[in-house]
């Protein structure tokens, strides 16, 4: 197993910081109790089986990667916070496996029968504070290389942010940059011990549309687009009423 450093620019991501101060107290929060309603939705709507191997990417601290293996599907997770590979290697079940990688780093080719990337762990999370508006979206080239990780006529979901619930739920700690896209919040987290520590979270949001291109721009071919609550997965038409949407793609055979 390879152990990389951050990579796709200078000094450490945001992300690990957070992650460095949640710790197993990320697992308290209340949007990660839905694992086995999401990983049996997935299961049914990318066809998964015994025997197929799934690449998840942003696993933090591995709940939807244990729950897969734990059905009998070998995954492998990565994330780029040192701190939550290593919870999640502590929590391995069988046909588990974690590496610490940067999603804008990942450089699998075809070796996968399926991938995922759910609740902003990695897909969502590349647009940084400060730059300016880039000409090629940085959430895409994640997806690209997500794409190019798995095996012709394989399926991927991706899970991200709706802009539409975004701006009509804004709280009085967010800032909704419309330029670019993304939402600043300042937000108050516990530590494994109660202690509070402030942090900057920074998440894009997405329309269908932009999910759409970004999938045709990465070469998959979208087969559905629903809007999804976590630990409520189903298939509901995009709405404004949902906090997410989840996108189900499909790498051409050819």
């Amino acid at each position: 197993m390879r152990d990389e450093p951050p990579g796709g620019g200078p000094g450490e991501h945001w992300f690990e910081a957070m992650a460095d101060h949640l710790g197993p107290a990320y697992l308290r929060y209340s949007f990660t109790r839905g694992t086995e309603n999401e990983v049996d939705f997935l299961c049914a709507a990318l066809g998964l089986e015994p025997g197929m191997r799934v690449l998840d990417v942003g696993c933090g601290p591995g709940r939807h990667v244990n729950a897969l293996a734990a059905r009998g599907i070998a995954s492998h997770g990565i994330d780029i916070s040192a701190t939550f590979v290593e919870l999640a290697r502590r929590r391995a079940s069988p046909g588990a496996t974690f590496e610490r990688v940067d999603a804008r780093n990942l450089d699998f080719d075809a070796t996968f029968d399926a991938a995922i990337s759910l609740c902003q762990g990695a897909f969502g999370l590349a647009g940084a504070p400060g730059d300016p508006v880039p000409l090629v979206d940085p959430d895409g080239e994640i997806l690209v290389r997500i794409a190019a990780a798995i095996k012709p006529g394989s399926p991927v979901a991706v899970s991200a942010f709706s802009a539409y619930f975004q701006v009509r739920h804004l709280e009085d700690n967010d800032t909704f940059d419309a330029d670019h896209g993304v939402n600043h919040e300042l937000a108050t987290l516990l530590d494994p011990e109660g202690d509070e520590e402030d942090h900057d979270l920074w998440t894009s949001c997405f329309t269908p549309r932009e999910l759409r291109l970004l999938a045709r721009q990465a070469g998959l071919d979208v087969e559905a687009l629903w809007s999804v609550t976590p630990g409520r997965y189903g298939e509901r038409p995009p709405s404004v009423d949902e906090p997410e949407f989840l996108l189900v793609a499909r790498r051409p055979h050819s």
